[in-house]
Parts: C-alpha cells; sequence; structure tokens
C-alpha cells in the first residue's frame, strides 16, 4: 500500500544522518563544545558561583572545583530549585520535574530544562531514523505505533510540572506521529496499569500495529493478553509487526519468550534513556552497543568502576576510554546536573564511532523489570519486617525470577534463619510491603501485576557457607552479594540443594 508518509521518511532519514555524521566524525571536538557552552551559561547560577564557574577554562579546572555528586549530594541544590528559585543549577527555572524513586530518602526530582527536553525527543527520533536509513525499511511509518508508558498527567508545583519522565515526553509526540500513535490520550491517562493495559488490548487488536515500543516487562504483558484473548501468536494478529524498541532493563532474559510470544523474530532497536538524559541509542543492527550521544548538552567523564571508591579516582573524559572497560559514567548536563553519577557503568564497544552497553550499576542491584533496587533497600526492608518478632536472619541474597513455572515474575528471596521457622509467608508480606514503600518503581511494578509479591526459600542451616566454599570464596573479605541481577547465585544453590 502506497504511503507518503513511508516515502518521505528515507531522504528525511538520509538528511538527518548527513547532519549527524558532523559531531559523530568529530567526538573529542564535539564533547569539548559541549564542555564550554555548559561552563559558559551556568557561570552566573548560584552553583555556578559556588564553583567558581567563571575561572573553570579545561577539564582539569572543572576536577578541581567540581566534586562527583550523587542526587543525595546534590539535594540541598535540588531543593531550591523545588522551592522555585531560580538560577540554582540552571538558568532560569527547569520546564518540568521527572519524579523518579529514589535510592535512599524517598522520591527524586530530576530537572528538565528548555535547552534539555528538547534533546530527549530529537533523540528517539534519530534512532528510528537510523533504523530507516540503515536498513531502508519505512513501512512501518504507515501504521500503528504503541508506546506503552506512564501517565501523561502533571501536577503543578511552584510553577514547574511535575510527572514521571515519559509521561512528560507524551506531551511532546510530533504531530506528522499523532495520527499513528496509541494508546488515545485517553487510555494513557489510565492510573491503574491493569486497566490500562486491558483497555490498550481493546484498542490496538482491530489496528494495524506496527511498531511497539516499552520496557520488556510492561510489554510481556501487553504481549500476554493479547494472546490470551485471541489465542493466537502476537505476530499473526499484527501481521506488519516488525519493529520492537526497548530500554530500561536487558532484553536479552526476555528475547526468547517475545519470540515465543510473538511467533517469528522482528528487528529491535535499543534506546539508553533516563531522566537525567537520553545518552545512547542502538545505530546499527549488525553491530553490539549503542552510539553514545555527544552533542546534547551533555558532558561525559568516566572512571574506571574498580577505581570509582578510591579516594581522588582518575576522571576521564572521551579521548581517554578504552574498550572493554568497565566505567562508571558522569555527568554534566544542560538540566543543571554537574560530575552527576547516575549509577550506571558502561562498557565500549567501539571508539569510532563511540558505542557503549549498560553493563550494569556501581552497586549490586536487581533491575530486572526496571524495579532499580539496590542493596540498601532490600537491607531496610528485611530490618523493617523483622522488628518486634521472634526471627533470626544468618544470611540472606536476592534474585529476580523472571520465567516461574506458573504466575508471574517475582523477587526470590533466599533466607537462612537461626532460628526455626515454620510459617514465613507472614514476613514474606511484610518484607515486601516495606520494600514497595521505599521504591516506587517495585510498588508500581506490583500495583500493575507485572510482579507478584515476593517469595522466601529457606535455605539449609550453613548453606551460604557451603555457596561460598563451593565456588572459592569462603572468609576473609568475600561477602555473599545480598542482589544480583541474575540467577547465578540463585541456580547455584538449588544445583548444591542447599534448600530447606
Amino acid at each position: 500500500m502506497f504511503s507518503l508518509k513511508a516515502l518521505l521518511a528515507k531522504p528525511f532519514a538520509s538528511y538527518i544522518i548527513r547532519k549527524e555524521k558532523k559531531w559523530i566524525d568529530n567526538p573529542i571536538e564535539t564533547q569539548e563544545q559541549v564542555f564550554q557552552e555548559l561552563i559558559s551559561q551556568a557561570s552566573s547560577t548560584a552553583f555556578g558561583a559556588d564553583h567558581d564557574f567563571i575561572s573553570i577554562n579545561h577539564h582539569a579546572d572543572f576536577v578541581k572545583r567540581v566534586p562527583i555528586r550523587d542526587y543525595e549530594e546534590l539535594k540541598p541544590y535540588v531543593e531550591r530549585v523545588v522551592a522555585g528559585e531560580p538560577d540554582v543549577l540552571w538558568t532560569g527555572k527547569p520546564l518540568y520535574f521527572a519524579k523518579t524513586s529514589g535510592t535512599t530518602s524517598g522520591a527524586k526530582y530530576i530537572p528538565l530544562t528548555k535547552e534539555s527536553m528538547p534533546t530527549h525527543v530529537t533523540a528517539a527520533r534519530n534512532a528510528i531514523l537510523s533504523y530507516i536509513h540503515e536498513t531502508g525499511n519505512s513501512q512501518f511509518v504507515a501504521g500503528k505505533m504503541i508506546f506503552l508508558q506512564g501517565s501523561p498527567v502533571l501536577h503543578e508545583q511552584n510553577g514547574i510540572q511535575l510527572g514521571r519522565l515519559s509521561g512528560i515526553v507524551a506531551h511532546f509526540v510530533p504531530e506528522y506521529l499523532q495520527k499513528n500513535r496509541m494508546p488515545s490520550w485517553e487510555t494513557n491517562c489510565i492510573e491503574d496499569w491493569e486497566t490500562k493495559v486491558e483497555a490498550i488490548v481493546k484498542e490496538t487488536l482491530p489496528e494495524n500495529m506496527t511498531v511497539i515500543s516499552g520496557i520488556p516487562s510492561w510489554v510481556q504483558m501487553y504481549f500476554e493478553k493479547i494472546q490470551q484473548k485471541t489465542g493466537q501468536k502476537v505476530g499473526d494478529v499484527f501481521k506488519n509487526f516488525n519493529l520492537f524498541i526497548f530500554g530500561g532493563v536487558n532484553y536479552e532474559p526476555y528475547r526468547a519468550k517475545f519470540e515465543n510470544l510473538i511467533g517469528r523474530k522482528v528487528d529491535s532497536i535499543e534506546l539508553y534513556p533516563a531522566s537525567e538524559g537520553f545518552f545512547a541509542y542502538q545505530d546499527k543492527q549488525d553491530q553490539k552497543g549503542m552510539l553514545l550521544l555527544l552533542n546534547a548538552g551533555i558532558f561525559y567523564e568516566f572512571i574506571p568502576a574498580d577505581a570509582f571508591f578510591d579516594a581522588h579516582p582518575t576522571r576521564l573524559t572521551l579521548k581517554d576510554v578504552k574498550i572493554g572497560v568497565n566505567y562508571v559514567m558522569i555527568i554534566s548536563t544542560n538540566a543543571g546536573l554537574w560530575a552527576y553519577n547516575v549509577g550506571d557503568t558502561v562498557m565500549f564497544t567501539s571508539t569510532k564511532p563511540y558505542r557503549v552497553i549498560v553493563s550494569g550499576r556501581i552497586k549490586h542491584f536487581i533491575s530486572a523489570f526496571g524495579e532499580h533496587v539496590i542493596g540498601k533497600e532490600v537491607e531496610q526492608a528485611l530490618k523493617e519486617a523483622i522488628e518486634g518478632t521472634n526471627f533470626q536472619i544468618s544470611e540472606f541474597t536476592v534474585a529476580p525470577q523472571i520465567t516461574p513455572e506458573s504466575g508471574l515474575p517475582y523477587h526470590e528471596w533466599f533466607i537462612e534463619f537461626e532460628n526455626d521457622v515454620a510459617d514465613v509467608s507472614q514476613l514474606a508480606a511484610k518484607i515486601d510491603a516495606a520494600l514497595q514503600n521505599q521504591n516506587s518503581y517495585y510498588f508500581d511494578l506490583i500495583k500493575g501485576r507485572v510482579l507478584q509479591p515476593l517469595k522466601i526459600t529457606m535455605i539449609t542451616k550453613n548453606g551460604f557457607q557451603d555457596y561460598m566454599k563451593s565456588i572459592g570464596k569462603l572468609g576473609g573479605q568475600n561477602k555473599l552479594p545480598r542482589l544480583s541481577n541474575d540467577r547465578k547465585i540463585a541456580d547455584k544453590i538449588y544445583n548444591l540443594n542447599l534448600i530447606k
């Protein structure tokens, strides 16, 4: 079927790729220009004054004056912005705050400015155009595209709009995509995820769906409901569905499950978006890694992960990075984040051009479903749950169970108790409630029935010692990880028959 939009997409993609090639071919100069522009524009801000931006000429000056910070350390400045004060971290006031899960003190408020907001939209667009340019496939732009995302309903706080990043971005969908975009605005505004997915299924079943996008765990739930409704594979229901766009979590654990649900292989594009910035997207179907966006108002620094906790770790710029090294990524942005640790670790797969994969988090974590659960959260949840009870915990670790034999996925808690325990169901419920209270992503996944509440698996007496011994790490400074983003430890525990 002829489509003018599909026809025009190819020359537009070629034009954009030629334009992008200018900075791709000049990566170091591009980053230096971004650095100088950021320092110049922010020199009159409160943060700029406090850190003597006016005298910063080179990266070495920046390193001396601006220490690495995470959200908690930047929070005093953010709170001033939230209170409505202008010219604190960036000139003027932000357009939005992306509300995201905090790691130590509840919600985080990440500013989005008039300079930073367009980069999120442009990057998503260019990821699709890059795919069109590479493959020559543009027919999908004539069909319907679904973006599974948070509610676009925003709330105002001191003159600044507040919401989830995906909901904010929904306000910036280009006009030429509005007719193709699904679900409807009304459906997108439904807060209850289960109700929302049912409405999305109803809306999309009769449509010519060609592109489906979202975090894999949410999309899986959508696919399963499609299959339940129709008794058919998703690829048979949507015969022209040929492109899956994802980000947020590692797709590999889901790939086999998705191909089974779809009934065939489809092309995919990986994105690396975050509230703090849109960092990279997959620009080649046949190469590993995502193109690091160097002209998007973000200046990058990299610290080798194994040196990150040193007193004064070396902060590398792009010109000094090496392929295959695990780096903590530090960013400074035109939203007012300065030498900011987003917590991610990356590895370069290429330096011509610069491509990265997300290798994990600098601390142990679970984010198999996009929940970003960290060690402090599981430890605090367990502490709260056993207060006032007779439970005595010897050791524990947590792993995701992505493909249970029945029911929804869940977090599996392996716990070795000091005392005899008959029933752990109430303890599991308490831990789950405490974890939901700390982590809004986990809360959303439980509430939306993407995950079921956690389950406790009891370990035999000295079982964890036996595990550590089996891997040659018994004693000394060796510690059992509190949580893992895979089932390597879990599988080993089962294989060693350490289950009580």
